[in-house]
C-alpha cells in the first residue's frame, strides 16, 4: 500500500471494487490525494505491474 492519507476513502475504493464498480467510478478529481487513496483501495491485492514487462521465465 502506498502513502494513504484517508483510510475511509481507501476503504471506499475497496468496496467499489467488491461491488463491481469500474475504476472509472472514482468520484474524486484526477490527480488529487483523494483519488489516489481511492485507487489504492480499488487496486488493493492486485499484483504490481512490472516496469520491465511480463515475466517470461518458464
Amino acid at each position: 500500500m502506498g502513502d494513504v492519507v484517508s483510510k475511509d476513502i481507501y476503504e471506499e475504493g475497496k468496496r467499489a471494487k467488491a461491488n463491481g464498480t469500474s475504476d472509472q467510478g472514482n468520484p474524486y478529481r484526477a490527480g488529487s490525494q483523494e483519488s489516489l487513496d481511492w485507487l489504492e483501495g480499488y487496486t488493493a491485492g492486485e499484483a504490481e505491474p512490472s516496469a520491465t514487462g511480463p515475466d517470461t521465465d518458464p
